[in-house]
Parts: structure tokens; sequence; C-alpha cells
């Protein structure tokens, strides 16, 4: 590319007309491109403008038209000539000219109100208060940008029916009011007069377009909302915001309470895939009309805006991310294009490499957007066709010819096509719209054959086309379905995109393992029962074939993971996130992300289920890797042990922040795992046994963390419509049940480090033996620390071995016959020869030899502290290396059977026959008893 040498006479023939109606304004202009177009310098030339315009008196309409016009023409060329000289980026140009908007609807709105109010007075409301005309910018006003000759779509709202106050003639209603004031400002913004317009005004975006009301309270506006509001008005409500002043008390209200019907008309509290039909659909429309016009202007035909590649499918791909996801993720709710990309590839939507390419792309487009219509003014994205227009349009940007620019503009709008198809390509192929052969199984089973009796053995020959051995429980299971009330109430979206999935996975059944075809099936329409009504998963699954895919594979592989996604069933967002599920752990990065999105979430509840979903993907996730077979039992536990660490010390923090009794910024508050958190052997449906600790010199701190823990507590526990985030247990807490919740440091301290006496010791073995599994997990990490010093210092006390012995085999026995097994199986946890078995010998050898054999003060795991007790000398390497691999088996096979959803862990005894090695090892440790 070469530079540039065009100034704005050369290039604009806009500017060529203006320079020469006001002659002084070239040498303005040469002077003010200097320096960025600021919105302080758009105001002061209006300040500037209107003092001349005054002669005498206030301002008046036919004086404000001629301000606001000369000061449109001083912008338009100021920026254009920075433009072309490179010194104006397009966040420049975009950026001023939105200010130019505001300004001048602003200023309009100050002048033409008062002279209204000057005849019949303050609009006023039922309370007598004083309301305000709303001006919301919509599309690319709303966005903060527009280009270089763009209409401003608006529309005018305005708080509540009443009316004025009265004054010269006899009051208005504030309907009539405001209609008169909508009306005037129009005509001062768009009205041509011999000094040109402001901008074009364009109100076709109101309720009900044209034959809508001019302007609309709130009241009628949310009604519109939500009796009419179409799936395209949510997409162009994105961009909306108040462009009129917003200082004064009735404008802050006026933009609180329409935020507050607002978003929920455009961002579902879902995950909303419903979204890209509607889009694409909208879409498909403009480009329909884009081909209408070329077909009536050939020499039209190359639009950079709508056609494809363009810069209109730039801001559908990234809007499409808001509809979906700005429910759950606040962050999104930006305006922005570019903000939104980007806000997209931070959340992993998008790879960084994509975002960077359509920003490059869009910056390009742009740049080329103002090219055009500097040239005369002129709302035009049409490439020049004459070979005079094109050399010029070459010489602005800096390419050696046009063919060299096509390159560019080809290869950007290429890539912006590729993405565009990617996200909206219509995915549902197929003669009958599911990607299903009208005459194949699938579409012939899941059809009105199951209302028709007669039809129930073909229905079974076709269910055995598809492989199902016995198809008679399929059948029943469709038949029940297709005939019920819940299904046959189903909107017809809902129901069409039902009747999609539900054929293409009875196509897909053949490529699942036959043992459970039938029940994977079976769990599928448990799934599409429970989202039925919910038409954005419905969507989800008919959209992405690979997210209907995953979900089978996910039904098939675990009776427990089903029931986790029926129970929450925005996990399937999850399903088409490759890069999340192949990507490394990165906790520190989750709580940071989990953080920010907690921040700019005022509202409890929604905090509360922010928490659940990020759990509940975090898990998901895990789930996914581990259904694969890329994770180890251990490594399992070990990742769901990291998010319960991370999600507890983010919940921690973000109820310490809302907490009124606060009394500085961050609490001196800590948690303590104990038993499967604190051995980090967690499980998908373990509960977590909790203490709390703090230390705070503060009089009342005692009263203060009470009551937190107690908050704290409900957070964690409370069931919201999101589901609920752990189950606790704080029976392990000082003094069990009848302690306190929180205790202070110190306390914990006393009650741990007890006297030395071998009775005194030996009374409370079974705390310590839950100790030797504690570990800080979340809070405060100094006070973590003195809590892993007390915890060494009475892991390393000196103890009696036989009277130690004694107390862990009756704790032994307590726990056998505490948990009854009247079955012919093995259970692998509480029989003899199990698990428990396994762990008490552990904490034995712990509680005896940490004050000799310091690494057993480690919370290692049970497979390491074997390894331990062997370099130890108390057991054989041998040994320890077999009962370490049986310990491995049996949480293998318990990890198994709670997937597979069973509630017990019991085995066929074959399954097991290593546990005699267990139970020679426990007589021979404990025959010192």
């Amino acid at each position: 590319m070469t530079d540039t040498t065009l100034l704005s006479s050369d290039y604009s023939n806009y500017a060529a007309r203006a320079y020469s109606a006001r002659p002084e304004l070239a040498t303005n202009v040469a002077q003010w491109r200097e320096a960025p177009v600021t919105r302080a310098w758009i105001e002061a030339r209006l300040d500037e403008h209107c003092a001349q315009c005054v002669t005498a008196g206030a301002l008046d309409e036919a004086t404000l038209k001629t301000a606001l016009r000369r000061l449109r023409t001083e912008v338009f060329c100021t920026v254009m000539e920075r433009d072309l000289a490179g010194s104006a980026s397009v966040a420049e140009v975009t950026g001023a000219m939105t200010d130019l908007a505001e300004v001048t609807i602003q200023r309009a709105i100050a002048v033409l109100s008062a002279d209204l109010e000057a005849i019949f007075g303050e609009p006023r409301g039922p309370e007598g208060e004083r309301l305000t005309l709303g001006v919301v910018g919509m599309g690319k006003l709303g966005g903060r940008e527009l280009n270089a000759s763009s209409d401003i779509d608006l529309i005018f709202v305005y708080e509540d029916d009443g009316e004025t106050a009265g004054g010269k003639r006899s009051p208005l209603t504030t309907q009539e009011f405001f209609t008169r004031l909508g009306r005037r400002l129009i005509g001062a913004l768009a009205e041509i007069t011999q000094d040109g317009y402001v901008f074009r005004v364009d109100m076709r975006l109101r309720p009900n377009g044209d034959s809508g009301p001019l302007v609309c309270s709130l009241g009628m506006l949310e009604e519109y909302f939500y009796v009419q509001g179409r799936e395209w008005e949510r997409y162009a409500w994105i961009k909306g915001r108040i462009v009129s002043e917003t200082a004064s008390d009735s404008a802050q209200r006026l933009v609180k309470q329409l935020e507050a019907i607002a978003t929920p008309f455009i961002y579902r509290r879902y995950l909303d895939y419903g979204v890209i039909s509607a889009i694409r659909s909208l879409h498909q429309q403009i480009r329909q009309e884009a081909r209408r016009r070329v077909s009536m202007r050939p020499d039209k035909a190359d639009d950079i805006k709508l056609g494809r590649g363009g810069i209109r499918e730039i801001e559908f791909s990234a809007q499409v991310f808001q509809l979906i996801r700005g429910g759950q993720a606040a962050d999104f709710r930006v305006r922005p294009t570019l903000a939104v990309l980007e806000r997209a590839a931070v959340h992993g939507l998008l790879a960084r490499s994509v975002c960077d390419a359509l920003h490059a792309a869009y910056l390009f487009l742009r740049t080329i957007e103002h090219r055009l219509q500097y040239r005369n003014d002129a709302q035009t994205h049409a490439m020049p066709v004459a070979d005079d227009e094109r050399a010029l349009l070459v010489k602005s940007l800096g390419f050696a010819d046009y063919a060299a620019l096509m390159e560019t503009l080809d290869a950007h709008r290429e890539f912006v096509e590729q993405q565009f198809d990617e996200i909206f390509a219509d995915k549902i192929g197929g003669e009958n719209g599911c990607g299903v052969a009208d005459d194949s199984a699938a579409s012939q089973i899941w059809s009105s054959a199951l209302a028709d009796d007669s039809a129930q053995d073909d229905l079974s020959a076709r269910l055995v086309e598809l492989g199902f051995a016995d198809p008679a429980p399929a059948r029943a299971r469709l038949t029940g379905v297709w005939n019920s009330s819940r299904y046959a109430s189903l909107p017809e979206p809902n129901r069409e995109r039902f009747d999609v999935v539900a054929q293409r996975a009875l196509e897909a059944a053949q490529s699942i393992d036959a043992a459970r075809r039938g029940e994977t099936i079976a769990r599928l329409f448990d799934l599409l029962e429970a989202v039925g009504r919910r038409g954005a998963y419905l969507a989800l699954l008919t959209e992405y074939p690979a997210a209907l895919e995953r979900v089978l594979s996910v039904l098939s592989g675990s009776r427990w993971a089903s029931g986790y996604l029926i129970r929450h069933p925005q996990l399937l967002d999850e399903l088409l996130d490759d890069e999340a599920i192949a990507s490394p752990f990165d906790w520190e990065a989750f709580k940071r992300s989990l953080t920010h999105r907690l921040d700019v979430t005022e509202d409890a509840e929604h905090q509360m289920d922010l928490l659940r979903h990020a759990h509940q993907a975090e898990v998901f996730r895990i789930l996914l890797i581990d259904l694969a077979g890329h994770l180890t039992v251990e490594h399992v536990s070990d990742r769901l042990s990291e998010l319960a660490d991370a999600v507890l010390d983010v919940t921690v923090r973000t109820v310490w922040k809302q907490f009124p009794k606060r009394h500085q910024d961050v609490a001196r508050f800590s948690v303590i795992a104990y038993g499967k958190l604190g051995g980090k052997e967690l499980g998908y449906a373990s509960d977590l046994d909790l203490i709390f600790l703090f230390d705070d010199p503060h009089p009342d701190a005692s009263d203060i963390y009470t009551t937190f823990t107690r908050r704290l507590i409900t957070w964690l526990t409370a069931a919201t419509g999101a589901g609920t985030l752990f189950d606790v247990d704080l029976r392990l807490r000082p003094n069990g049940e009848s302690g306190m919740l929180v205790t202070s440091l110190d306390s914990f301290r006393q009650y741990q480090i007890r006297e030395s006496s071998a009775s005194a010791n030996t009374a409370w073995v079974w705390e310590y033996q839950a100790l030797s599994r504690a570990r800080f997990c979340a809070g405060d990490a100094e006070i973590g620390a003195q809590f892993e010093a007390i915890r060494a210092d009475v892991l390393v006390m000196e103890r009696d071995a036989a009277a130690l012995a004694r107390e862990i085999v009756a704790m032994r026995e307590r726990v056998y016959t505490g948990h009854p097994n009247r079955s012919d199986l093995f259970d692998l946890k509480h029989d003899r020869g199990g698990m428990v078995d396994i762990e008490f010998i552990v904490q034995y050898w712990v509680l005896l030899h940490s004050r000799e054999h310091r690494e057993f003060v480690r919370n290692a795991g049970n497979i390491t502290l074997l390894k331990i007790a062997a370099k130890s000398g108390l057991i054989a390497e041998e040994e320890a290396d077999a009962i370490g691999a049986v310990y491995r088996h049996y949480r293998k096979l318990q990890h198994t059977l709670r997937l597979d959803g069973m509630e017990k862990a019991r085995v066929q005894p074959d399954q097991v026959r290593e546990r005699e090695l267990v139970t020679a090892l426990w007589e021979r440790v404990f025959s010192v008893g």
C-alpha cells in the first residue's frame, strides 16, 4: 500500500461544495484536523454557532436548525480530513459522528421542550412528577458506530401518561405533548434547508412501525414486547439506549425503567439457540431485498454492507452470541460489535485468531464504507463501477490499483462469509427437513403410526431394522410420548424441532452399543420431554447435529450423567465447545472469570444461579472427558476437588462483598475441608464435609462471622432455579452438632491440642482420624497456613499403639454395624476387606508414626501414604503396591457404579477376590490390640 495525499476538497464533492459556500471553512478544517474530534470540541463549536445565530433573546427553532447544520458540516469535513490523512481511526470517525448525533439531539430537545412548555406547561406524571421525552438510539447510533453519512434510527418513549401543567393554552396529554415534541425534533434534524440537514431520521423500528404512534409510554412498550414483540425486534433492541440527556431525575428514572423492561425481552435467562433460525431468516430477507435492488440497479451490485461477507454478516455473527448467551452472561450485554467479538473470544466461543481476523475485516470494511460516503455525503455501500471513481477510491486507501484493493477486500469477505456460514448455515437437510429420508425406518417410526394400534407390528419391525433386539420397550416408550398431552400441547415450533431430534436420534441409534440402545433412546426421550417447552434447547439439538451425537454418547455412557443433564439442560451448550473440552484446567482463570461475572451482576439470586451454572458446566466438562476415557479415577477426583475449592473460594469472597456487617474488605475467614474433599477423593455426587475458622481481633468478630457463615451456607445449599450447589455436612466441627457454626482459630487450637495423657488422647481418636484427611481449601490463606500447622502438631503427638489400635478397631466395628449389608454382594466401601479397612489402616499409621516419620503429615492420599508406610518400614514395598492397587480397583469400580446410578457400590464377590489381601493386612496391623 502507498501513502495517500488526498485532501477532502480533492476527494469529496460534498466538501468542495461546502468550502465554496463557506470560504473560511477550508482554512478552519485545516487547523481543526490537527487534533482528534472530541465531544467537548463538538459542544464548543455548537455553543459558538448558537451564540452567532442568536442576535437577541432565546434561541428559536429556526436559528437552532441553522446552528445544527453548520456544526454538522464542520464535523463531517474535519473527520473526513483526518481520516483521509490517516490520522483518525475507524473508532474516532464513528465516535465523532455518534457524539454529533447525541449532542444535536440533546440540544434540540432542550430548545424545543422549552418552547412547548412555555405554551402548554411542563409535562407531569400521575403523581405530579416531571416527565421527560426519552430518545432511544437504535442500530449504529445505539452502538456508537455511526458511519459518516448514516441515518439514525430513533424510538421516542416517556415514563407514564399524564398531562402538562398548563400555560398559555389548555393542558395537553403527555402523549400529545411528546408527539409534538418528537415531530419538531425530527424536523430539526432531518429537514433539508439551505444549510443542508443534520441526520436523516428513521422511526420505523418503533412499536408497530409506521402504523404505530410516534411516541409510546413505557407501559405501552412493555405490553408490546410481551404480546407482539418478534425475534428481529429483540435483535434490534440489543443496541438500543437512551441518547437524550440522562442527568435529570426524570431521565434517570426513565433509563432505569426502560432497562428493566427491555433486558428480559432481549435476553432470555437460558441459552437461546432458537434465535439462530430467526436471525438466519432475517438475514435471508435482507439478502432478498438486496438482490431486488440489484435487479433494479445492476451498477450497485457489489454492496460491502449487505453483500456476502459484508458488514452486516459480521454484526449478525457477533450479535447471535449476545442473544444466545446474554441472559446468563451479563458481560455480553455490550453494544459495539467489536466489543461483542472480544467477549466471545474471552468466553472461548471464538478462537482468538478468528476474532482477530473478523476485527480486521470489520475495520477494513468500515474504512471503505466511509470513503464511499465521503464522496457525495450519500448513504451508499456500493463499490464504484466507473474507472475514475475507482481510481479515486484506490488512491484514498493507498492501494497500487483497483485489483490490489479487490484482492484484499475479497480475502476479508471470503473469511467473513465462511465464519458466518459456520454459525448460520441451515444444518437441517434431507427431504423432510430432519436430515432423515422420508422412507427411512426412523421417519416411519416417529410418525402418526404411533397413534395407530394396528401399526404396532410394523413399528416393531422398523425398530428391529434399527438394531433394537427387543423392540417392545422402545415402541411402548415412543407410543407413550407421541400420545401424551405434554407432547400434544407443545407450541408448533417446539413440536417441529422435537420431531427433528426424535427422528435423527432413532436414525443414529444404530451406532449405539446394542446392549444400551433401548435404554439410551428412553433416556433421550426423558430429556426431550424435560426440555420440550424450552425451544432454545430443542433448537440447539436441531441446529447442531454434533451436539445430538454427544448427547447420545453421554446418555449411553452413564445413568448418573443422564440424570444430571436432564436436571441441568443448559449443559447442552457445553457439548459444542470442543476447545473447552480439550483445553487444560486453569482454576485461577476460572475464578477470575466467575468473579468478574458475579461482580457485574447485582441481583443476589442471579449470582447464586451463576455460581450453580458455572459449577455444573465444569462438572459436566470433567464428566465428558471422563466418559471419553481420558481421566483416571484419581484424576477425576482431583479435578472435582479443585473445582469445589475454586467455587468455595469465589463464593466466600462474593458473599462477603455483599455482607452488610462486614467491617473490612476481605474476610479473615477460611474453609477447611474434611472427608472426601479433604482427601481430594471427591466424587460427582459427594457432599462436602466442612468446618469454618476465623481469626479477627474485632470485638464483635464471633457474631459477625456466625451471621456470615449462616449466609454462606445458604448460598452453598439453597435450591434456586438453577438447582443446588453443594450438600454440606458440618458435623465434624468442634463439639459436633452442638458446636458453633464457625470457630475462632485460637479456640480450634485449644480444642485440638489437648493434654498429652493417653486417656485424653484416645478419647477423640475419630476426630484425629478425620483430621488426617483435612486441609485448607478456601478463604484466607494465612489462616489456612495456621490450620495446617495445628494439624501437623496434632498428628505428631505421641500416642500409645495398643490404645490407638483398640479405638480404631472399635470405630471400625461401629462403621460396619451402621452399614449392614444383607445382600450376597460385596460392599466395596463398608464390608470387611473393603475401602474403609484400607483407610483406617493408613490413618492408624499416620497417627502412630507421624512423630518419627514426618512424611505421614502430608495429606497425600491413601495410595501415596501406603508408599510412605513402605518407605518407613511398616509394610513391604510389594505389599504396599498390592494394597494400593486394590484400593485403586475399588475406587474404579465404585466410580463406575456411581456413574451407572447405583446408590450403593456393591459387586459380585468374585470381582474382588483381592479383598483377602486387605483382611490379612488388617489382622496383622491390629493384632497389637
